[in-house]
């Protein structure tokens, strides 16, 4: 299980309270959900790039706040803003700038060196590449690895990608060549994680990433109204699932991350308990 760190996507919701939070008095929430758990992952942080190609960073008193509110052997896994991952702004079609910017990238590494030591991994999310946002996957290769070639060694990176098609023998050996770990998304539209991870196995090495987000956010927000403290969409063949390979990535030694969204089932925390009692059976 040391290996092994599940966590939410974010953390504070007020409908968590009685089940990770109390159900009342002033707390503080990052406080109160290392209680429960040993990592989460850092989401708003990913939000930062605007109109105009206007950029917001971390706040250092945030990080501050972050860092002072956890304990030594706590983990973040941080989405990188998608000023460095988005080729394009969104709804713009002049060319973002700052895409795969090796320099605005530094700058964030500054803003959040704080929190290095409690940074289990750094994770690049990209949209769906088509033609137009990138000609192949071999040409997006060319531009990770030169763009990763000039970053800091000493934090772990992983990728998630959302263009199924580059899931193949290619895409893990190159990640393996530069030491990046892969993030396996569950949902938007990307095949099963456990048949993907089943596939290129013997490729996945030292640490990865699993990302249970869910197929239909808008459905489930509206079957939960936003309230998320119950199951509404269960999942429990395709946990059984994903948990069998997560316990084969554990025997292998793999150092994996978990990181749950509300929208996977409907309840962050009660999918996580769920994972839990399926690893001790």
């Amino acid at each position: 299980m040391e290996k092994l760190k599940i966590g939410t996507c974010s953390w504070k919701y007020d409908s968590w309270k009685g089940l990770v939070y109390p159900d009342f008095g002033e707390f503080n929430y990052l406080e109160e959900y290392c209680k429960k758990y040993n990592t989460v992952e850092i989401d708003q942080w990913f939000w930062s790039l605007h109109p105009q190609n206007k950029i917001t960073l971390p706040n250092k008193d945030i990080v501050q706040e972050y860092f002072t509110s956890t304990p030594k052997n706590f983990k973040f896994t941080i989405k990188v803003p998608n000023s460095i991952t988005l080729t394009h702004p969104y709804k713009s079609i002049e060319p973002n700038k700052h895409f795969l910017s090796v320099e605005l990238m530094e700058t964030f590494l500054e803003t959040i060196e704080m929190l290095k030591a409690k940074t289990g991994m750094l994770m690049f999310q990209f949209e769906y590449l088509n033609k137009q946002k990138m000609s192949s996957q071999l040409a997006f290769q060319h531009r990770l690895e030169e763009f990763f070639n000039e970053l800091d060694p000493e934090f772990n990176y992983a990728i998630e990608i959302r263009n199924p098609n580059y899931l193949n023998n290619d895409w893990f050996s190159f990640l393996n060549a530069h030491n990046i770990s892969s993030v396996f998304l569950q949902g938007y539209y990307m095949p099963n994680i456990y048949k993907t991870i089943e596939k290129y196995f013997e490729q996945i090495n030292h640490s990865a990433v699993i990302r249970l987000h869910g197929t239909d956010r808008k459905g489930i927000e509206n079957k939960t109204n936003k309230i998320w403290n119950k199951i509404v969409v269960p999942q429990d063949n395709e946990l059984n699932k994903i948990v069998g390979i997560v316990r084969k990535l554990m025997q292998k030694k793999v150092d994996l991350y978990m990181n749950v969204n509300n929208h996977y089932e409907g309840s962050a925390p009660l999918t996580i308990q769920k994972i839990f009692e399926l690893i001790k059976n």
